[in-house]
């Protein structure tokens, strides 16, 4: 999953929403220089790509991206189904989409003195481009993923995700439905342990 599923499934809980933010810039064990409750989102980040790296409904998703994207097609997957979520934010929060972003932006933006400079560098662009409303929008989601291309070392193709969105739109809609209940479950039994 992308940012704005992370930062969701991190509810109304501030060191879990920190730790999943920064989590992809902070390897191995370096995890535990951070206060314990930004820990605990950096184990919950890793559970989350985890459990769907290895999902068979994310697997099956992935299948349909490989020929086009190759070793990107689980990137890809994570952007499109944020873009499901974004889209039918109004069937997981009462607060609008734009409303709960402002707020994200401006929990991180207190809190970033602890962040990795790579994680402050991405909070700057995520504000200023409103990643999180953009992929309420396959136009947003396009920008987005040439976004990402640009920034990865490989040919990834990446630039043409929008596309490649439409084509299969109503079966990607369906596999995020299908495999988003499982996650909530599975981060639900996670943080209870």
């Amino acid at each position: 999953m992308n940012y704005l599923a992370h930062f969701y499934l991190s509810g109304n809980d501030t060191g879990l929403l920190l730790g999943n933010f920064i989590a992809d810039s902070v390897k191995g064990q370096k995890h535990r220089e951070y206060p314990p409750e930004v820990q605990k989102g950096i184990l919950m980040h890793r559970f989350i790509d985890y459990f769907t790296d290895t999902h068979p409904i994310t697997e099956r998703t992935k299948q349909r991206l490989r020929p086009r994207f190759h070793h990107y097609a689980p990137v890809v997957v994570d952007v499109f189904f944020d873009h499901f979520l974004a889209k039918n934010w109004n069937r997981y929060s009462a607060v609008s989409l734009e409303d709960y972003a402002l707020g994200i932006y401006d929990k991180l933006q207190a809190e970033s003195a602890i962040f990795p400079e790579k994680s402050k560098h991405f909070l700057k662009y995520m504000r200023m481009y409103n990643w999180l409303c953009a992929y309420a929008h396959v136009e947003g989601i396009g920008e987005v993923m040439l976004g990402m291309s640009r920034r990865t070392p490989y040919q990834s193709g990446m630039e043409h995700g929008a596309d490649a969105l439409r084509e299969h739109y109503d079966e990607y809609a369906r596999d995020f439905d299908e495999f988003f209940s499982e996650l909530e479950k599975a981060c639900a039994l996670h943080l209870s342990q």
